[in-house]
């Protein structure tokens, strides 16, 4: 029996419904952002791997990443499924390869990575602390 006949159609369902922009974490960082006067661009098509959040001013692109998909190394939401163990591992590898050349690729194009894992915008007033600090420093240069 081929790898695809194991498929659950429950969990496919359900991870078809995750979207990629605008989602609650994301939304977290740029209420926060916006309420500390910062203004940015969503999404911008001609950088690579389109960063969900760019603050064009200061160069620095945020990504807000989801602990399960792009493996938020010791979180308990970046859990392997209990079937299809190959495939899960292959995606995430994929994923988390994919994430270390698009930061590459910024920094090499000039540009200040933040990533925000999914996990640090539940504790809103840790996130907005973290992102005054981060973007305090980079302010000053």
């Amino acid at each position: 029996m081929g790898e695809q006949a194991s498929i659950d159609p429950k969990r496919s369902a359900m991870m078809a419904r995750i979207g990629q922009r605008d989602t609650q974490p994301e939304l977290a960082v740029r209420r926060l952002l916006h309420g500390l006067g910062y203004r940015f661009r969503l999404h911008r098509r001609d950088l690579p791997g389109r960063p969900d959040i760019i603050l064009p001013r200061y160069r620095i692109a945020i990504l807000v990443h989801g602990c399960f998909w792009h493996r938020h190394r010791r979180c308990q939401f970046a859990y392997v499924p209990k079937s299809r163990i190959e495939f899960w591992t292959r995606k995430f590898q994929q994923n988390i390869d994919r994430d270390k050349r698009v930061s590459r690729e910024l920094r090499a194009r000039g540009w200040k990575v933040l990533t925000v894992w999914e996990c640090q915008t539940f504790d809103t007033g840790a996130l907005d602390r973290r992102l005054r600090r981060l973007l305090a420093i980079r302010r000053s240069h």
